[in-house]
């Protein structure tokens, strides 16, 4: 979700800015293969019991039409994925990563939701964390951050105190 605007360098790194517009992250591949979409594993665990169940402290989002949110979630958990709907006043949002990691949530229209999560990593907490951020700053430190870019194509970003790395190949 982040546009970069930047020189490059002579050794072959770059360094610029995460411009304001939005925009969707693509992840990098290498190779002719591509990996398997989030399909099957959306589809183990749309009703699957959590290991860890508790109640949200914010409303089921929407996570891909909440740009700023999705690229901090984005750079917080790289690879993660997300998966929205709505039935009537029902809302249900679902995360999962190819770790293993997902989560469930789920609440009538605004009311606080039920989580479900499971896996290595609670993404549903990851995410609330940033949500917890935007309301307390009133935005997300993702745009507008400083980035800087080495020759195999890493990602630094930086602003203020926040930080974080995107593309990696380990």
């Amino acid at each position: 979700n982040v546009i970069i605007t930047a020189d490059k360098d002579v050794d072959g790194s770059a360094h610029g800015v995460v411009e304001w517009d939005r925009a969707g992250f693509m992840s990098a591949r290498r190779g002719a293969d591509y990996p398997p979409g989030a399909g099957e594993l959306f589809a183990a665990i749309r009703d699957r019991e959590g290991e860890e169940v508790t109640e949200g402290r914010y409303p089921v989002l929407n996570v891909a039409e909440a740009w700023d949110v999705q690229a901090m979630l984005e750079l917080a958990v790289p690879g993660v994925e997300t998966f929205h709907e709505e039935r009537g006043g029902e809302r249900m949002a679902w995360l999962v990563h190819p770790d293993g990691s997902w989560a469930r949530a789920s609440a009538t229209w605004i009311d606080p939701p039920m989580v479900h999560q499971g896996g290595p990593r609670r993404l549903w907490t990851a995410l609330e964390r940033i949500r917890h951020r935007l309301n307390a700053e009133g935005g997300l430190p993702v745009y507008g951050s400083r980035v800087q870019i080495t020759p195999d194509g890493v990602c630094h970003f930086s602003r203020g105190k926040w930080s974080a790395t995107y593309g990696s190949w380990d």
